[in-house]
């Protein structure tokens, strides 16, 4: 990746973080640990990737996305408000009576959301789904997901990724967030999904391991997907829960708390020098 691109796309990610702070710390309620891990990955999907569109947000060859991690859903908002689906200023409504923006994506309701998650699990079926549905109907649009390393310890998820590849579909890429945390502790001492590579790959995965937060690895690994092999891909995206914010990295305590006024201003102020120091 050339250095300008990268430069661009790490302002992006910057403002996508300052949207995820924004709006956890208006309604005072969310989940900014995980949000912040996967922005890079979001980032490079809706800006540099995925063929969407959003003063179309519905058109019929559109890639699609899932956040199966639905309770990261400050990421996506901060990110499609980014792209332009929405004002940015809608952010500070997220879980406010009357909004749009409630505590999961909601696809009735809220532009360029493809569907409706929350219930861990269930997300990555769905994408299952229209990725057979692109196959089966003779489509050329891809299907994304972003899944959780806690929310694969569902038996859900393995259920549709042995479907995935007995039904070869190498239109769908899942990236799996790992950033080793989850709400009650480490992944490791609630009930390890380790080694999640070999796992998926077990179950007949394309394997890719990539650095999470650095965009050249990720623009690497969808390209490998890319290459036209029709099994799906799963990119194990090692990632740093709260990235970003001095004080929520690597913190399981930051997986669903909001920070209050006087963490808030420090939040935004780090993330506004990191975004003055990329100019």
């Amino acid at each position: 990746m050339n250095p300008q691109k990268q430069q661009e796309l790490q302002k992006i990610a910057c403002k996508v973080r300052m949207g995820i702070i924004e709006g956890v710390h208006a309604a005072k309620a969310g989940h900014p640990g995980g949000s912040l891990s996967c922005a890079d990955i979001l980032t490079y999907l809706y800006f540099n990737h995925m063929n969407i569109n959003p003063a179309e947000p519905k058109m019929e060859n559109r890639d699609r996305f899932v956040l199966s991690k639905g309770h990261a859903a400050p990421a996506l908002y901060a990110t499609l408000a980014e792209r332009g689906f929405f004002p940015v200023e809608n952010l500070k409504t997220l879980r406010k009576i009357g909004s749009i923006l409630q505590g999961h994506p909601d696809m009735k309701n809220i532009p360029g959301v493809d569907m409706s998650t929350g219930s861990l699990g269930q997300g990555i079926s769905a994408a299952v789904g229209m990725a057979l549905s692109s196959k089966h109907f003779g489509s050329n649009y891809n299907v994304y997901t972003i899944l959780g390393d806690g929310e694969i310890e569902e038996g859900q998820v393995w259920e549709a990724a042995m479907f995935a590849a007995n039904k070869k579909l190498g239109n769908l890429v899942a990236f799996v967030d790992l950033n080793n945390l989850q709400i009650d502790g480490t992944v490791d001492e609630v009930n390890s999904p380790k080694p999640v590579d070999k796992k998926f790959q077990a179950f007949g995965w394309n394997v890719i391991c990539i650095d999470g937060n650095d965009f050249s690895q990720i623009e690497s690994a969808l390209a490998e997907a890319q290459k036209g092999n029709d099994k799906p891909t799963a990119i194990i995206a090692t990632t740093v829960k709260g990235k970003g914010v001095s004080y929520m990295e690597n913190v399981v305590g930051w997986h669903g708390v909001a920070p209050n006024d006087e963490q808030y201003e420090i939040a935004m102020a780090e993330l506004k020098a990191q975004l003055e120091a990329l100019n």
